[in-house]
């Protein structure tokens, strides 16, 4: 496998319907059998990615200065369904950044860096998986905001050869759990919650910023609030070896989110995996509520190791929001807070999609018709 690693100025305007990039002819005329690419073709695939999502990201910024991203004309086009859909994604965006503007955030630069992780060419079809990395710049609006937040996103495309030597784009989908990075556009509509588990209950928290959006005084308890955070911020990117990862098994947010519960001091309790009153990870096995939102919540409620707050601007560094993405009265995605603005604001760290210090206003703006849940620990 060949992989190569490309870095962008974002503020940049690009047409993606029309991107090209130089494809070597013999590339389009590859055997029925799988195999790789070759440098010159993953390099072709790595600038096509890195031209339509530098374009979603350029969506999203405060303004549209910055270099020009020129690109080979006529050697990969977008098929018309994904340039529609493409188009339809940066509208959404454009909406999305209004809505940040509206709850006081803006972004006034981006970097991204794409690396091509592996390509699968078969006959006339090529399958080619992507990380990208993008660090965006906080607008200081209110002055003490971040100086970044960042994100590393995977993405699997499909490309067919067409004839005259050139590739066709046909799709771009997340290979991630939880909530999309924030240049990712998401048309989801929500649905009625089924109130119905037996279990504890998490009442869902205020989105709506109120005019004195005060934290509630921290509980102690032994706990370490500033070690939460940093665990979180030192392996959100990279992971700790000393945990298993969960992302192909339904995502690792949960495992995340107990990991820095328990560098900050919380304690394991042994029991059965499937007891939601347990919680605890061994070098084999580990609890339901270790990696499970909903059974996290069942576990964290139950033993009173957190209280339920009435607004997701209450949280604190060491809080936790959950999310329930589409209404269906399923937890989807955990997340700790692990840094609070002067001005009320929590930013958040997790994995899946392995995320650094994004706004609670950004995951509202992009996720306005979910279901909230914030806890104070």
């Amino acid at each position: 496998m060949t992989s190569t690693i490309l870095r962008s100025a974002v503020g940049t305007v690009l047409t993606v319907a029309a991107v090209a990039v130089c494809l070597p002819a013999s590339s389009a005329a590859a055997a029925p059998r799988t195999t790789t690419a070759d440098r010159a073709t993953t390099q072709t695939f790595s600038r096509t990615a890195d031209a339509v999502l530098t374009q979603r990201t350029a969506a999203l910024l405060d303004n549209r200065s910055g270099r020009i991203a020129e690109l080979p004309r006529k050697q990969v086009r977008l098929s018309a369904r994904l340039a529609r859909a493409e188009d339809a994604g940066v509208s959404s965006l454009r909406a999305r950044k209004k809505r940040l503007a509206d709850l006081g955030e803006a972004y006034t630069g981006a970097d991204t860096r794409v690396t091509v992780d592996s390509t699968r060419l078969t006959g006339r079809h090529a399958t080619v998986e992507v990380t990208e990395s993008t660090t965006l710049t906080y607008k200081k609006i209110r002055g003490d905001e971040p100086a970044t937040t960042g994100f590393k996103a995977r993405h699997e495309m499909d490309f067919t050869a067409v004839p005259g030597g050139t590739w066709e784009l046909t799709g771009i989908r997340s290979r991630d759990e939880g909530p999309g990075a924030i240049n990712a556009p998401t048309l989801r509509a929500a649905t009625v919650a089924d109130d119905s588990n037996p279990m504890p209950s998490a009442p869902r928290a205020g989105i709506s910023r109120p005019s004195r959006p005060s934290p509630r005084k921290q509980l102690t308890g032994g706990l370490d609030y500033a070690a939460m955070a940093a665990y979180s911020e030192k392996y959100w990117r990279n992971y700790n070896p000393e945990y298993r990862k969960f992302n192909a098994a339904g995502g690792d947010c949960t495992n995340f989110l107990s990991q820095a519960l328990k560098a900050g001091g919380w304690k394991t309790e042994g029991g059965s995996a499937s007891d939601y009153r347990k919680w605890w990870y061994d070098a084999n096995h580990q609890s339901d509520s270790w990696v499970g939102a909903n059974e996290w919540s069942w576990y964290a409620l139950n033993s009173k190791r957190v209280t339920s707050l009435s607004n997701v601007y209450q949280m604190d560094v060491g809080d936790v929001m959950q999310m329930d993405f589409d209404g269906d009265g399923s937890k989807d995605h955990s997340m700790m807070t692990t840094y609070r603005s002067s001005y009320g604001v929590p930013y958040l760290t997790y994995h899946s999609t392995n995320t650094y210090r994004k706004s609670v206003a950004s995951i509202i703006a992009s996720y306005p018709d979910s279901v909230y849940y914030a806890y104070r620990t």
